[in-house]
C-alpha cells in the first residue's frame, strides 16, 4: 500500500488538466452529453416511444419528453428488474440503487448501469481526489486508509443476476479489487445491516488503523467517534488518528454539526462536502470553505434547472447552465447515462457562483412549511439552529418541524422537535435566537411574525436522546443514507415522532 499510494496521489495530480477543460466550457460540455445520451439509447425501448432519431437539439428534446418522478418511470424499471434489456439503457445494468427517502415508506430503484459507475460516480471521486491535491499539494492523504462509514446491503433474487444495495454498497461491491487497500474497514463490516453491531465492530477494527480520510454521514460518524473515545480512553480523534486530515460529507448540511465535529476531532482537518446521490454524483467542493460545490458537468448527466413554482407540470419550464441566476430556487432535472430521463430528483439547489458553476442544496421540494405563506426552507433552518446554538450554547443531534394550525382563538405556529446533545441554558433564549435568525434569513417568515398576525413564536419541544433513532428504526430506515425529515407542511412526521419521545 505504501507503494501503491504515491502512484495514485501522482495520477490525480495529472488529472488536472482533464477537470479544468469542462470547468472552463460547462455549456458546451452539457450539450455533448445530451447528445451522446440521446444517441446512444435512441434504440431503447424508451428511446423507440419518445422518437429520440428525431431529436436534434436541447429545445427538442425538451419539447418531447415530458418530466418524470419515480412513479412515472417505475413500469420501465420493473421492467429492468426482471431481466428485461434495452428498456432504459441500451447496455446490460446488473445492479439497482435502493434509496427510500424519508418522504415515503416505499424503497426507489436506481438502475446503476456501467456507464454510469465508470463516467459518473468513480470518475467524479477521482475528479474529488484531484481537486484535493490541487488545493493542498503537500497531502499525505494516500499515505493512510480512508474509514467509509456505508450503508448496508442486501441481495435482490428476483433475478439470478440482479442486485441491489444502497449507493454505497454499489459502489464498494464493483469498486476496482486495489480499493481495498486504500479503504477501511474490511467489506463485510461495512456492508452490515444492522446499525448497533456495525458501530461496535467499525470502532474495533479501525482504532488500529492509519486513518487519514473519513467519509460518512454526520450523524453516524458522530456516533462512532463517540464509541471509539470510550473504547480508547483518548481525548480527541485527533488522538487516535493523529495523520487524519479531511472529513467528507453529504446528504444533510453540514452547518448544525460542524462545531460538534471540530470539538470532538480535537485538531484541524479539511472539512469537504459531496453531492453523491444513488442517482449520480452531481457536485463536490473545489474550494476549502467556499460556499457551494462544483457542479460536474461531464459526468454523464444532463441537468435542468426548475424554477420551484414550475412544479407540477408535466412540460414545465426548465433552463440550462446558461440561463440559471444566482441564489434562486431551482428543482434539479436530469437525464443520465444509468436511463433516467428528464428524472425530477426531488433536491432544491441555488448558485452560488456562475464562473464556475456552483451549487449548494437548499431542501427538498417535499421539506418545507408554507402553511401560512412562509416558505421555509432547510436551508433556512439549519442556518437558523446553528444560530441559535452558537447564542445560547447549544448542541443539537437533529430536529424535526412542521406548523401548528390556527385554532379559534390562536394565531398558527412551528412546533420543533429537537434532540440536544447539550441542552441551551434557557430553552426561552434558545427559542428567542432561533426566531430572530428565521426572521433575518426569511422575509416571508419575518412578515408572518409581524405582530403575531399569522405566527406566534416557535414551539420548541425537546425530545429525549434516541428518539429519531427509534422513529428510523421503526420504518426500517436505521442507519446509513437515511435521515429525519427536517421539515413538512403537514403534521404526520411530528405526530409520529412524539409518540417515540420517552423519558430519558
Amino acid at each position: 500500500m505504501r507503494l501503491l499510494s504515491p502512484a495514485i496521489s501522482r495520477l490525480a495530480r495529472l488529472r488536472m488538466w482533464r477537470i479544468d477543460s469542462w470547468i472552463n466550457n460547462p455549456v458546451a460540455a452539457q450539450r455533448e452529453v445530451l447528445q451522446d445520451l440521446v444517441t446512444t439509447a435512441q434504440y431503447t425501448l424508451f428511446g423507440q416511444q419518445y422518437r429520440f432519431r428525431e431529436l436534434f437539439n436541447v429545445r427538442d428534446f425538451k419539447r418531447t419528453v415530458p418530466v418524470h418522478e419515480y412513479d412515472d418511470i417505475k413500469p420501465f424499471i420493473e421492467r429492468m428488474m426482471q431481466g428485461e434489456e434495452n428498456v432504459l439503457w441500451p447496455t446490460p445494468v446488473k445492479w439497482f440503487a435502493k434509496s427510500s427517502g424519508t418522504t415515503s415508506d416505499k424503497s426507489k430503484f436506481i438502475p446503476v448501469s456501467e456507464e454510469s459507475l465508470k463516467d459518473g460516480h468513480y470518475k467524479a471521486s477521482k475528479d474529488v481526489l484531484t481537486l484535493y491535491y490541487n488545493n493542498f499539494p503537500a497531502s499525505d492523504l494516500l499515505t493512510g486508509k480512508g474509514l467509509v462509514i456505508g450503508g448496508s446491503h442486501n441481495v435482490n433474487q428476483l433475478n439470478e443476476e440482479i442486485q441491489f444495495g444502497d449507493l454505497s454498497a454499489v459502489l464498494m461491491q464493483n469498486a476496482p479489487f486495489w480499493s481495498n487497500w486504500i479503504r477501511t474497514p474490511e467489506l463485510s463490516i461495512a456492508l452490515m445491516d444492522e446499525w448497533e453491531a456495525k458501530i461496535e465492530k467499525l470502532a474495533l477494527s479501525t482504532i488500529n488503523e492509519n486513518v487519514t480520510s473519513i467519509s460518512g454521514v454526520p450523524t453516524w460518524s458522530l456516533v462512532l467517534f463517540r464509541r471509539i473515545l470510550e473504547l480508547t480512553g483518548k481525548k480527541n480523534i485527533g488522538e487516535v488518528w493523529p495523520n487524519l486530515e479531511l472529513y467528507m460529507h453529504g446528504g444533510v448540511s453540514f452547518v448544525p454539526y460542524r462545531e460538534q465535529f471540530q470539538q470532538i476531532i480535537g485538531k484541524n482537518i479539511s472539512y469537504l462536502e459531496t453531492y453523491n446521490a444513488s442517482e449520480g454524483f452531481f457536485a463536490a467542493q473545489d474550494k476549502p470553505g467556499e460556499d457551494g460545490m462544483l457542479l460536474f458537468s461531464d459526468h454523464g448527466i444532463f441537468y435542468e434547472f426548475m424554477p420551484i413554482e414550475e412544479y407540477g407540470k408535466r412540460f414545465p419550464n426548465t433552463v440550462g447552465l446558461d440561463k440559471v441566476e444566482l441564489h434562486k430556487n431551482y428543482a434539479i432535472i436530469i437525464s443520465t447515462n444509468g436511463g433516467l430521463w428528464r428524472y425530477l430528483v426531488g433536491d432544491t439547489v441555488q448558485f452560488t457562483s456562475l464562473s464556475p458553476y456552483r451549487i449548494k442544496v437548499s431542501g427538498r421540494l417535499k421539506h418545507f412549511i408554507n402553511a401560512f405563506g412562509e416558505e421555509l426552507i432547510v436551508d433556512n433552518t439549519d442556518k437558523a439552529i446553528a444560530i441559535a446554538c452558537e447564542q445560547t450554547g447549544a448542541v443539537v443531534n437533529d430536529y424535526t418541524a412542521a406548523p401548528v394550525y390556527f385554532s379559534h382563538n390562536n394565531t398558527g405556529a412551528h412546533e420543533w422537535l429537537i434532540e440536544f446533545e447539550k441542552e441551551p441554558v434557557g430553552l426561552n433564549d434558545f427559542v428567542y435566537e432561533l426566531d430572530t435568525a428565521l426572521k433575518n434569513l426569511n422575509s416571508d417568515y419575518e412578515a408572518k411574525r409581524h405582530k403575531n398576525i399569522a405566527l406566534r413564536l416557535p414551539y420548541v419541544q425537546p425530545v429525549s436522546k434516541g428518539t429519531f433513532s427509534r422513529w428510523l428504526e421503526s420504518k426500517g430506515k436505521l442507519g446509513g443514507q437515511h435521515k429525519i425529515p427536517r421539515l413538512s407542511n403537514d403534521r404526520t412526521y411530528v405526530d409520529e415522532i412524539r409518540s417515540f419521545n420517552t423519558a430519558s
